[in-house]
Parts: C-alpha cells; structure tokens; sequence
C-alpha cells in the first residue's frame, strides 16, 4: 500500500470514529456505499483529494492544505518491519518501553 493511500485510510476512519459515525452512516450521509467507505479506511483504494475533504467535512473535520518541502523518505526500516510477526513486533515495542526512562 503506498504511504500516501494508507494516510487517506487513517484520516476517514479517524474522523468517523472521532465523530461517531459508524462506515454505514458515513455511507448515508455521503451518498456513497458502505462497501466504498471500508474499501477507502483500509486503504484497498484511495478517494480522490475532493472525495477525502468531503467525508471528512462530513465528519466534522477539515484538513489544512498547505505547502511544505518534500523530505522522502527511507522506508525500507518501515518495510522490515511489516514483514515482521505482529508477535515480534510487540517484543521490540515492549524492549523499547523498557529502555525509555519514566518522564
């Protein structure tokens, strides 16, 4: 999945869950099919740029468009570790927490 579907995915299940609504009603409220909202939140398709500012308006919440520099950015680590059991991935997050001092 590229990075920038999965931002769109997490934005509109953020907002819906934020504001209440479950996929069916995003859908009524929309005008969409249910079936669209899932395949937007888990990032099988992206809606386009118009589509996300409308559901998330939907939902009560605007996105701020601005300019910013383009820094890209080395997945790779990102990738190493999808490929990862979500088992071992725990284990790494619980070493982490270990390792970080209480603040």
């Amino acid at each position: 999945m590229r990075s920038d579907t999965a931002i769109g995915a997490s934005l509109i299940k953020q907002a819906r869950m934020r504001a209440g609504l479950s996929q069916v009603r995003l859908a009524q409220l929309s005008g969409r099919a249910k079936v669209q909202i899932g395949r937007w939140e888990t990032g099988l398709v992206a809606p386009s740029l118009d589509t996300l500012l409308e559901l998330l308006r939907i939902c009560g919440f605007d996105l701020a468009l601005t300019l910013q520099p383009y820094q890209p950015v080395d997945d790779r680590r990102l990738v190493a570790l999808q490929q990862q059991s979500p088992e071992a991935r725990l284990e790494r997050m619980l070493r982490r927490v270990e390792r970080e001092p209480e603040r």
